[in-house]
């Protein structure tokens, strides 16, 4: 009898990461596919001008690497005006953020994850080695660590956070 190949999904930021480092980390991984779980696909900044969907895109299919949006699990602009107002609270902004507020974390889980159908993500899953992408630097900070999460206790994935 085949043995099941483990499941895996990494998680990966945009900010304080470079073209290079970024692809390096991508490749020492073993990453097939990036998924994009942002809502927008741009980055402000000119140093963070590579991670905008195209640029990326492009960087991506020369390193052989797919490249796939789910739009769908991007939070809402409501669900992230809640994440920005204890943001304010706290001093921190979307680079320097260091956790999730609790009503976000609710809002996201239950008006995005909950409904999600996450089957084209773990297909992906199982014929390779993705990554989710979005742009804070730690996945604590950032909604893909929620559906890593997600993965990992629904589908038995092992989830890898890059730091590039």
């Amino acid at each position: 009898m085949e043995q099941e190949r483990d499941r895996q999904v990494a998680t990966i930021g945009v900010y304080d990461a470079d073209l290079p480092s970024f692809l390096a980390a991508l490749e020492e991984a073993g990453i097939t596919a990036i998924v994009d779980v942002r809502q927008r696909r741009g980055v402000r900044g000119p140093e963070y001008a590579w991670a905008n969907a195209k640029r990326l895109q492009a960087a991506l299919a020369e390193a052989g690497v797919g490249y796939v949006h789910m739009k769908e699990l991007a939070p809402t602009t409501a669900m992230r005006k809640l994440q920005y107002e204890v943001d304010d609270e706290l001093g921190e902004g979307k680079r320097s953020r260091t956790r999730l507020a609790p009503g976000y974390v609710r809002a996201y889980s239950e008006g995005i994850l909950d409904p999600a159908d996450l089957g084209a993500l773990i297909e992906l899953v199982d014929q390779g080695r993705p990554a989710l992408l979005c742009v804070e630097r730690d996945p604590e900070a950032c909604h893909r660590s929620l559906i890593a999460a997600r993965l990992a206790e629904e589908f038995r994935a092992d989830v890898i956070d890059l730091r590039p």
